[in-house]
């Protein structure tokens, strides 16, 4: 045999094993066999790279190269569907859909509800070409290099399948509770931050731009939804049970009902039996099986009127209170937190929950010692709601009044614990500000997690969009020296050499050793230093709402910037003038005025001005502006083909008029692209409100007039 032939061989023996071992559950080779195959496989691959597969078992390890996600279009919408936790609404449903039908006949597929992120598969000739996020329902992200390392999720058919030329089918990645412990146990090892709970483990990792960290974090993915023009049958449940066939991994648990009573025999059957399954679930999906009754019964605006989600009740548990410790998070927002006895909740054994703010520790009265019950509503961050019994005192606090000690004292009552007054990291006053639940420490400039939140916020999109930087490598920056403020980050240019050799040494052995690692790491920090180089480049507006001046969002700075037109001007403004611009109250006003009056805060914006970046409005902006849509509220949607969203949005503020994320009757217009939402266009049809193409909103703003 020809060693092309034997890549071929290799490739399809390596697809059924996978299936086998990872879908199935039932390997027929040893670990050691199939990893012999898998070597084989590679040495073959690496002497014939004309060859090269993207769906081959070898690409299943991912890469090390930074990937940028695209943004692609669904062809047909990912809507989502209607929740309840009531059974009497269950039971609506089901007669919403008997009356929808006219009372012929109907059975109900019921399937667990996992708790992962959505995803939709797209493949042609068998092979997977292309996976992509839910996102907006109308388009998402295209994570197929992501996808590909999941090992349940089949890369090519197997031959002589009666699959279709092209399908789509649906369904949820996922982490294992085993894969979620494992990777949380990493990270508390490596004092980082640990995952809330599975489902955002699945969806950071998903997302990640590296493929190999996701390959080895062990994602899942479970099969829910056919569609295409050539799928088997009118069957929902039928055609899953051919998926599975063809090598998907679709549930087992799935299954088809014909009275209501059944329905509910299912959900409380599962609402017990689920915490036993490798995977988290938080409820039960009721779909109508005939695609046939299915069409017939159509949609609303949000989602379809044949099926439902019944979501299970928050799981609790009873436990000892024994510690508060207080958080201080990126914005300075303290939070208090429960460390408690272990206790199994959820599928995960739970020894801290949170409190949330001072006026929910006081409502609970909390005491160290005291029974407590702890819930994880909906699988997120556990919290205590409620509170059994008050702590017993110890033997030493034991000194009451008796018959033999008629002189001892009055037993004292256990103290509360109360909220702390000053910052647990660097010790300043706490504050809060009207209309915050929570206490805040306002030493911006000298708290640690303080100045990495701002650090944070001045490299986000929406910001100076420093996208090569991510929360992990700022942390790492900052926790090395190399940076101290937003600032230094103009400042790694000359450390270029010792950013390498720091970012080095975070690599594995194996890693530092390879070449190809090395160059992966030189075109790392090249990336890095160019997406700083680039985002001098980045306008005023964004620059002011960067620097991170309390309660200024992305409007109030754009507000600012456009009125006064300079930092220079901004910095210098009184509070009388302040509060004469539309939008900009009392606390924004003061929160800018207090900004400027630290030295530290006005030394860092002398800094990012010697850096070059942009500290007034520039000359082509100036022009652009008009008042052509002075006092109209518009509401962009869909996808376009002249700018991009962010541009339109900044084109209708340049002409006066207000960007609005929802319908009303108070809307001017909606800027329309392709592929609208449903479910504004629909709410607009019904108030009347006018659509207009993005060649009318051009033709309108570029007019002479």
């Amino acid at each position: 045999m020809d060693e092309k032939a034997r890549i071929l061989q290799l490739r399809d023996e390596l697809h059924r094993h996978n299936y086998r071992y990872y879908v199935e559950n039932a390997p027929v080779i040893s670990d050691q066999e199939f990893d012999f195959l898998m070597h084989e496989l590679q040495d073959l691959e690496a002497r014939h790279p004309e060859l090269f597969d993207p769906n081959s078992p070898t690409q299943r390890v991912g890469s090390d190269l930074n990937n940028e996600f695209e943004t692609v279009l669904h062809s047909r919408p990912m809507l989502s569907l209607g929740n309840t936790y009531n059974r009497q609404e269950v039971a609506d449903f089901w007669q919403r859909v008997s009356d929808g039908l006219m009372g012929a006949p109907f059975q109900i597929c019921c399937e667990l509800k996992f708790d992962g992120l959505s995803i939709s598969l797209h493949y042609e000739d068998g092979r997977l070409v292309r996976a992509v996020t839910r996102g907006d329902g109308v388009q998402g992200d295209d994570v197929t290099a992501n996808v590909r390392t999941i090992r349940s999720i089949p890369l090519q058919l197997p031959a002589g399948g009666d699959w279709p030329r092209e399908f789509e089918i649906r369904g949820e990645v996922l982490m294992p509770w085993s894969s979620f412990d494992r990777l949380n146990a990493e990270r508390e090892k490596a004092d980082e931050p640990l995952f809330a709970n599975p489902r955002n483990a699945a969806s950071g990792t998903l997302k990640s731009k590296n493929s190999s960290t996701v390959a080895q974090r062990g994602l899942d993915a479970y099969l829910y939804y056919l569609l295409g023009d050539g799928i088997p049958g009118d069957g929902h449940y039928q055609n899953l049970e051919a998926a599975a066939r063809w090598g998907f991994q679709v549930s087992k648990n799935m299954r088809l009902v014909s009275t209501l009573d059944e329905v509910f025999a299912y959900i409380d059957y599962w609402d017990e039996e689920r915490r036993n399954l490798p995977v988290a679930t938080d409820g039960v999906v009721l779909k109508v099986n005939s695609l046939a009754q299915q069409k017939s019964l159509g949609m609303t605006a949000k989602s379809p009127r044949w099926a439902i989600a019944y979501k299970f009740q928050a799981e609790q548990a009873e436990t000892t209170l024994r510690q508060v410790v207080f958080q201080v998070g990126r914005t300075g927002a303290v939070t208090p937190v429960a460390n408690m006895d272990p206790v199994q909740l959820a599928g995960t054994q739970v020894r801290r929950a949170t409190l949330h703010n001072a006026d929910v520790m006081a409502s609970l009265d909390l005491h160290v010692g005291d029974r407590v019950l702890v819930e994880k509503g909906g699988e997120i961050i556990p919290k205590i709601v409620g509170k059994k019994e008050q702590g017993a005192r110890s033997k030493e606090q034991e000194n009451t009044v008796s018959p033999s000690n008629p002189l001892a004292p009055c037993p004292l009552p256990l103290a509360p614990i109360n909220f702390v007054e000053r910052c647990p990291v660097c010790g300043s006053k706490l504050v809060r500000y009207e209309g915050e639940a929570a206490y805040y420490c306002p030493n911006d400039t000298g708290c640690p997690p303080l100045i990495l939140g701002r650090i944070e916020h001045f490299i986000s999109r929406k910001a100076m969009n420093i996208n090569s930087l991510g929360p992990e490598t700022v942390d790492d920056y900052f926790r090395r020296g190399l940076i101290h403020d937003a600032a230094d980050l103009y400042e790694l240019k000359v450390k270029s050499e010792e950013l390498k050799v720091k970012n080095k040494s975070n690599n594995s052995e194996d890693d530092t050793n390879s070449d190809s690692s090395l160059f992966t790491l030189q075109s790392s920090v090249s990336k890095i230093l160019a997406s700083i180089e680039e985002s001098k480049k980045i306008p005023f507006e964004r620059v002011l709402y960067a620097i991170g001046i309390r309660f200024v969002g992305e409007i109030a700075a754009k507000t600012l910037a456009r009125y006064y037109g300079s930092m220079d001007k901004v910095a210098s403004a009184t509070l009388d003038s302040l509060l004469q611009i539309n939008g900009i109250g009392e606390v924004i006003a003061g929160s800018v005025i207090g900004y400027f009056a630290n030295p530290i805060n006005r030394a860092f914006v002398e800094r990012l001005r010697g850096y070059g970046l942009q500290m007034e409005i520039g000359e082509q902006q100036k022009q652009a502006q008009s008042d052509k849509l002075e006092g109209q509220s518009i509401v962009i949607s869909g996808v376009f083909q002249h700018h991009s969203r962010d541009e339109y949005k900044a084109l209708i503020e340049q002409h006066g008029g207000k960007n609005v994320g929802s319908i009303s009757a108070k809307t001017s217009f909606v800027l329309a692209g392709d592929n609208m939402g449903p479910a504004k266009l629909e709410k607009a049809q019904k108030l009347g409100i006018r659509i207009m193409s993005e060649d009318e909103f051009l033709s309108i703003i570029n007019s002479e007039e």
